[in-house]
């Protein structure tokens, strides 16, 4: 993405301008306000639902489950981080960001993107043991087990971004910086090989490790002789690889419209449909896919009055 620099070091005094979608009439900002707004909301709404039906029912106080915990935390997180500045851009006209809350806004997209990917390795691995060594997942799968790898995975993906960002405050800047884009990502603050190396090993490593796994996990499933044990394993999966599947194919948009010959709102509304996406639609998917997660959540939000109850 284009920037405006000098000679002059990047320090305090500068301030980053937003962008926004550079072609996009004033008189649609207030729709998209709204559109943003509400899918701000559902993304909330969503993921908190998750999060209270895991901790409230103790029939999902399993491994999986553990790890979606995780996974509906980092969504919280990773959209909190910046679809208020952006609700904020469209609504008010609020474009400026300080030199400091642009690189930390920077930083944590990208460490809570990354922690997502990392999460999604360990849930493809869980589902590795539970399958492929069904009867050690016990041992292997403890609570224990179960925290050193999701610690890891926030720890991992906490320090990965940071020589990136580093190396990027360090360059020189422009008093007033125009960042044709949402919110203060890398690549539409500056292009560094640095930075598009991590952001090759954050997206395509955890790639890799998911299909290993999935590739013994079908290796296994091909191996069971009756059709219905076949589609119960591959049921216990499904969740899964439809949000890798959402998660992967938000990224290719991205990457596709960062590299491609085309206009320059393709390449912003192509990060936004990756800081949003994902998000947005992995609760619709654990509810519909999810036959224990959608009846915890039902069972929150339309409580039933009980059988025995006495009606006045």
């Amino acid at each position: 993405m284009e920037t405006i620099s000098c000679n002059g070091s990047g320090d305090s005094s500068t301030t980053f301008y937003l962008m926004g979608i550079p072609s996009l009439p004033k008189s649609l900002f207030l729709p998209i306000f709204f559109v943003f707004l509400l899918l701000y909301v559902l993304i909330l709404m969503g993921n908190t639902f998750i999060l209270v039906a895991v901790v409230a029912k103790p029939s999902l106080h399993k491994p999986m489950y553990f790890f979606l915990i995780n996974l509906s935390t980092l969504d919280i997180l990773v959209t909190t981080t910046t679809v208020p500045k952006m609700l904020s851009l469209f609504l008010l006209g609020d474009s400026f960001l300080s030199f400091p809350a642009c690189f930390l806004q920077m930083y944590l997209f990208h460490s809570f993107s990354s922690s997502e990917a990392f999460i999604l390795v360990v849930m493809a691995y869980d589902r590795y043991v539970a399958i492929c060594r069904p009867l050690h997942y016990p041992v292997l799968m403890t609570p224990q087990t179960n925290t050193v790898l999701t610690t890891s995975a926030w720890l991992t993906a906490l320090l990965l971004p940071i020589p990136a960002v580093v190396q990027t405050s360090q360059m020189a800047f422009d008093i007033i910086v125009h960042i044709y884009h949402c919110f203060c990502d890398h690549l539409a603050v500056v292009q560094t090989f640095m930075g598009f190396c991590i952001t090759m090993v954050v997206s395509f490593l955890p790639l890799l490790l998911v299909l290993l796994s999935y590739a013994h996990i079908l290796t296994s499933v091909l191996c069971i002789n009756s059709q219905e044990g076949r589609s119960k394993a591959f049921s216990t999966c499904s969740s899964h690889l439809l949000v890798v599947g959402t998660y992967y194919s938000s990224i290719a948009i991205a990457y596709v419209a960062y590299r491609a010959d085309l206009p320059l709102d393709f390449h912003v509304m192509g990060n936004v449909v990756y800081a949003i996406l994902t998000p947005v639609l992995n609760p619709v998917i654990y509810k519909l896919r999810n036959k224990d997660v959608k009846a915890a959540i039902t069972k929150i939000a339309c409580p039933q009055e009980p059988k025995n109850a006495r009606k006045p």
